[in-house]
């Protein structure tokens, strides 16, 4: 269970009581290393399997969890889950002993409520398209899904905004959004229905208000892993603080440098303070030896946050490989030169025998992403996009769906070989040979060129977490201009180090 792992992953697997956190860097084999750990109290009778809780934060992780547990003969018994998944269970498992009800449906359709909110209080007539059309009802449901995972209210939500200058989306007054937010909440009460924050606000207040029902899930939860703590949301928080009372079993995995979901409600603020928190600690072990990638691609990323003010939050990588290539910059005339040199090269790399499965393309935004699809077609490769949102990033999916990550986590089923083409946010967790970064220019990474504060240190992180997708090489770009007949230029950006 402990061959192989370096002397930092087996101090962390070896730790098995008490409060512990694992920083773990990028590359650094965080869910071996975790997953081991796991095994090991098991397998030595310190655990009770049918005790052991783990929980991330999308389907496939979760799958991948899963797989591995089970490669190492603990699978069947412990539960690897992601936390709306696991607090789902929970609640079906004790909703008749704390409610008559039925219990109630988990929404697949949250636009359309909100669409009906939106027109129940902004503009009943439908006449203002910027106000029920669909990139408004996504605006509007992003910052609900905001409201609930900081643990704002409607009633909250005006004072929130008065406090700290944020704005509400489409234009509308705090004041109005609330009345909004309000409407959202009673339509899913008049049809029935629940939606995926709902089920984590569910379960803190049965566990807060039904002592018989906060035991019969303790009593489930005896050692608890929280695994990607650095994107952990105050109501996330709040339930993982619920499900452990008085237990204090706990360990966290994350990694500050990654926190790339801050416009979500995700804050690297409990994974800075867990020693805190949790005081006193039993062990906090850092992993800061990246296996993935060649010390000229783990140089880049270190020069990328040791320009950070919040630099000294960041491990500093080390690599655990040999020498590699220097890492590639490039720039181009526009964005259609830019994606066609970056096909032309990739083609190269598929005539010399490399996979297409191990070559992807990062972009800061989706719509980066055409020119080079184009580019790819032109080529006759191959290529699947990974946009910011898919089932296998949800925190929920249905059977089928779990079924077919876990068999893709096992390996036993592939996709065909195809170029990934991906926004850098929805790449996080994937490794790839050969990384293209493109649109490395001020306004599109960092987007929109951010003053200094929160909002670029966010622009900064998420460049990390591309340039740390890279195992073999690395090759950056930037077009001069958008088009050959626009005369705007522009500046290379500063994470070009």
């Amino acid at each position: 269970m402990l061959a192989g792992l370096d002397d930092a992953q087996r101090e962390a697997a070896t730790a098995l009581d008490g409060p512990v956190r694992i920083v773990a860097c990028a590359g650094a084999g965080k869910t071996r290393t975790i997953t081991r750990r796991i095994a090991y109290g098991c397998r030595t009778g310190a655990w009770d399997a049918r005790g052991v809780l783990a929980v991330t934060f999308s389907v496939k992780a979760a799958a991948e969890m899963r797989a591995r547990l089970g490669t190492l003969d603990v699978g069947d018994d412990v539960t690897a889950a992601t936390f709306h998944s696991a607090a789902l269970h929970q609640l079906r498992r004790v909703w008749p002993d704390v409610c008559g009800a039925p219990f109630p449906h988990v929404t697949d359709r949250p636009q359309e409520l909100t669409a009906r909110a939106l027109r129940r209080t902004v503009n009943p007539e439908g006449l203002d398209p910027t106000q029920t059309g669909l990139p408004a009802v996504r605006d509007v449901l992003a910052e609900i899904n905001w409201c609930k995972v900081q643990l704002i209210a409607p009633d909250d939500y005006g004072r929130v905004c008065a406090a700290t200058h944020r704005q509400p989306p489409i234009g509308l007054e705090p004041d109005r959004f609330a009345d909004v937010y309000t409407a959202y909440e009673q339509e899913k009460s008049a049809t029935g229905h629940i939606d995926f924050n709902d089920i984590l606000l569910m379960a803190c207040h049965v566990i807060d208000d039904d002592a018989d029902a906060a035991r019969a899930i303790r009593r489930s939860i005896r050692w608890l892993t929280v695994d990607e703590y650095q994107d952990v949301s105050p109501l996330q928080h709040r339930l993982l603080t619920r499900w452990l009372g008085d237990n204090r079993n706990i360990c966290v995995v994350g990694d500050p440098a990654q926190t790339i979901y801050s416009f979500a409600g995700a804050s690297s603020y409990d994974l800075l303070h867990f020693t805190e928190e949790f005081s006193p600690v039993a062990a906090d072990i850092s992993l800061r030896t990246d296996y993935r990638s060649t010390p000229q691609i783990v140089g880049y990323a270190n020069r990328i946050l040791a320009a950070s003010p919040e630099r000294e939050h960041y491990l500093r990588l080390e690599s655990g490989r040999g020498a590699g290539v220097r890492v590639v910059r490039t720039q181009y005339d526009d964005d259609e030169q830019e994606a066609q040199g970056i096909a032309a090269r990739i083609a190269r790399l598929v005539a010399q025998g490399v996979s297409a499965s191990d070559i992807a393309v990062l972009t800061r935004i989706n719509a980066q992403q055409q020119h080079v699809c184009a580019a790819l077609r032109a080529q006759g490769l191959r290529f699947r996009v990974r946009r910011d949102a898919s089932w296998q990033s949800s925190p929920l999916a249905d059977e089928t769906q779990e079924q077919a990550a876990l068999l893709e986590a096992k390996g036993i089923v592939k996709d065909s070989a195809a170029v990934t083409v991906s926004t850098i946010h929805a790449s996080k967790g994937l490794e790839f040979p050969h990384v293209f970064i493109v649109g490395c220019s001020e306004g599109l990474l960092p987007y929109g060129s951010p003053a200094p504060g929160e909002a670029l240190e966010e622009e900064r992180r998420l460049m990390y977490v591309g340039v740390t997708r890279a195992e073999d090489t690395l090759h950056l770009s930037f077009a001069a201009r958008q088009s050959s007949d626009t005369g705007a230029r522009r500046r290379p950006s500063r994470f070009l180090v």
